[in-house]
Order: structure tokens, then C-alpha cells, then sequence
């Protein structure tokens, strides 16, 4: 569903340049999907979603989609173009040769399938059964894309065949404990192996020349790899955060808001050899305002730290979840103005400000920020 019929020019090269075309994802169907290696791994031991499988109930989904609906016309009414998936049917299940699931997931978090890269998006191969197939909801977008702008590349990953060899057996029992769990992350020891390349587009943060990524459960070193070898023009750089139990995407942990500036979650903070990088091109890394919630919503895989989950609109102007009321007085003192957006009820669905939003187009250009290497 589209909501102009004004042509499509794709480009983006970071996180934070002016914002000027964006899909906006919808929790239309959004199911909660039977166990798998990889979502196991990420369901917290003691989540009142273990066990449970099926369609949300839809009085959460009408809620989810009310708050995403009013967000994309927050975002229209400051003139950004808005469009939106097209949901597939995801209580049907995936089935490949490979392995077969009994549902999907869902369409709330474009951020996790697709990254702008300049002018071209990049279907990721995606690490979980459940949502092999996600890339679907976004298909009708990528070809009236293609068909507008002559300078957009559609391109994907080779997706992988998801067999029991990409996922650590350690891993599938539920009482592992936090104290390990921080031990093998620690040790760069996730759910996912090397068998294949996997990453899903949430793990990376688009620096102009740079993409930082992170290497967790949801991207491997051979993902990173592949990412170097797709993007020869681009330094890309494999980050990792100890304290994280649950290391899943990048954007409740990381977040660069401006040229010189990035928040860090105070509980998974970069550690000093990878943090070198940033000091010596003169960028800060600042811990990131506490959340505001002691828990996540019901039914919901976040952790509280959604609260740091933002969109940049510009390099002055970020858009905050509206009862994170900590991080909006951070940025303020930051000096960046901060447009309150009502999301709490749709954070179940996939996310965050960051999560349920994918870049179309930026007002920007491919820029070396880290001139020192």
C-alpha cells in the first residue's frame, strides 16, 4: 500500500542525514511462532512467551497497527514519503527442503530485512526459519522501485538452508542462566555457526564508507565476510557487546545520532579495542539515558532497552518513543529536538522507532567519516 504516487529516487548512505522516504512496517497477522533453534536462543528463560505459538490476539494487533498507522502520519505531516508492506499470510508455515516451521512471524520490523545501501537494497538472508520468507511483504515495494528509479539495484543474499548445522546444540536448553549466557557471549560463542553466511540487516549501522555490524546470534563472522565482499567500496567492521545475554540486532545497543556522536548501552558497552576506532576520527560514545520501564510489554522479545531504539530524522532531530521520557531528556540536553511518537503497544510486533521503520531515501552522500582508518 502506497501512500503517494510521487516517483521513487533510493539513496542512503547513514543512519542520520535527512530523512525523506521511509517504509513504515504494520502488525497486520503477526504470529508468534513455534519454537526453532534460533528464536529459542532469544526467548529470555523466564518469558511468559515460551511455549506459546499462534496469531496474536487481535486486540494487540488493532493496537499495533493504530500507533504504526498514527506514526506514518506523524512522518507524512513533517513531509516524508511513507509506504508500507503488503503482509503475506503467516500462519502458513515454512517449509523448505531443509526444514519446516509451523507459522511465520510477521512485517512490523522492516529494519531487520532490508538494508539501503546508496541506491540499493539489500534483502538479508535472515537467521531465523520463521521468517525465510519475509522478504515477500516487501517485494511489491523493491519492484515499483525498480521500475521508478533507474539507478536503484535490488539485490539479496544467498538465502541459506536454516538446517540444524547453522544452530549450537548448547544452546536449545531452556536453563542455561544469565551467568553463562554472559560467559559465551563473552566469547564470541552465539547460537548460530559458521556453516553459512547469516545477518540480518539490523545488525548493521550505515557510516557512509563505514558499516559497523555486529556479531551476535542473528550474524556470523561469515556474514560480516560476505557483507566486505559485496561492498568492496565500503570498511566494514565486525563490533560485539559482552553484556548482552541475548545479542540480537544492533539498534538497542548502538546508536549513532549525528556525525561525532553515539549512544552505547551502559549494560553492553563496546569494549576498548573496538572503541579505539571511533576515538581516534574524534567520535564520542556516551552511555545511553536509563529506560523508563523495568520490563518490556507482554509478549513482547524486547528488552527495556527500546527505550534507546530511535529514529534520526536529521542530525537535529530524533524521534523518541513518548513514555521514554529519560532518553527524551538526554537528547534535549544534547541539544537535539525530540518529536514524541506513541509505540509502546506495537514494541511485541518487532521493535522499536528503528525496527518497524526501513530507509528508502536520505539526503545524503557517500561520505568518509573515519579519515584515520
Amino acid at each position: 500500500m502506497n501512500w503517494t504516487a510521487e516517483k521513487t529516487t533510493v539513496n542512503s548512505w547513514n543512519e542520520w542525514d535527512p530523512l525523506k522516504h521511509v517504509i513504515v512496517g504494520l502488525a497486520t497477522d503477526c504470529h508468534i511462532p513455534p519454537a526453532e533453534p534460533a528464536l529459542d536462543a532469544k526467548v529470555p528463560e523466564d518469558s511468559d512467551m515460551r511455549g506459546q505459538w499462534g496469531k496474536r490476539p487481535q486486540e494487540m494487533i488493532d493496537r499495533g497497527n493504530e500507533l504504526l498507522d498514527n506514526f506514518a502520519l506523524q512522518l507524512q505531516k513533517r513531509g516524508i514519503r511513507v509506504d508500507r508492506p503488503t503482509p503475506t499470510d503467516f500462519s502458513l508455515p515454512a517449509t523448505t527442503p531443509d526444514f519446516h516451521t509451523d507459522s511465520q512471524f510477521g512485517c512490523m520490523p522492516p529494519r531487520d530485512v532490508l538494508l539501503t545501501v546508496g541506491s540499493e537494497i539489500l534483502e538479508a538472508t535472515m537467521s531465523y526459519r520463521c521468517r525465510w520468507f519475509e522478504y515477500l511483504c516487501y517485494r511489491p515495494l523493491m519492484q515499483q522501485y525498480f521500475n521508478e528509479d533507474p539507478n536503484f539495484r535490488h539485490e539479496a543474499a544467498p538465502k541459506p538452508r536454516l538446517t540444524d548445522a547453522d544452530y549450537r546444540a548448547d544452546y536449545l536448553s531452556e536453563k542455561i542462566g544469565i551467568e553463562k549466557r554472559l560467559e559465551w557471549t563473552a566469547d564470541k560463542f552465539f547460537v548460530t555457526t559458521e556453516e553459512e553466511p547469516l545477518f540480518d540487516a539490523a545488525d548493521v549501522l550505515r557510516m557512509g564508507k563505514d558499516l559497523v555490524v555486529q556479531h551476535g546470534f542473528t550474524t556470523n563472522l561469515k556474514g560480516i565476510e560476505w557483507l566486505r565482499r559485496h561492498f568492496p567500496d565500503h570498511r566494514v567492521h565486525a563490533v560485539n557487546f559482552p553484556g548482552d545475554p541475548y545479542p540480537i540486532h544492533i539498534d538497542a545497543t548502538f546508536t549513532p545520532v549525528r556525525p561525532g556522536l553515539i549512544l552505547n548501552n551502559p549494560n553492553r558497552r563496546l569494549p576498548d579495542d573496538q572503541r579505539e576506532f571511533f576515538h581516534r576520527n574524534g567520535w564520542e560514545i556516551v552511555d545511553a539515558a536509563q529506560p523508563a520501564h523495568n520490563s518490556p510489554p507482554p509478549l513482547c522479545y524486547s528488552s527495556t532497552w527500546l527505550s534507546m531504539n530511535v529514529l534520526v530524522l536529521d542530525p537535529k532531530t530524533v524521534c523518541v518513543e513518548k513514555s521514554e521520557v529519560y532518553q527524551a531528556e538526554q537528547f534535549d540536553k544534547l541539544g537535539i529536538e525530540v518529536v514524541e511518537v506513541e509505540l509502546r503497544d506495537a514494541y511485541a510486533f518487532g521493535g522499536g522507532l528503528h525496527c518497524c521503520t526501513a530507509d528508502v531515501y536520505r539526503e545524503s552522500s557517500f561520505e568518509d567519516y573515519f579519515p584515520k582508518g
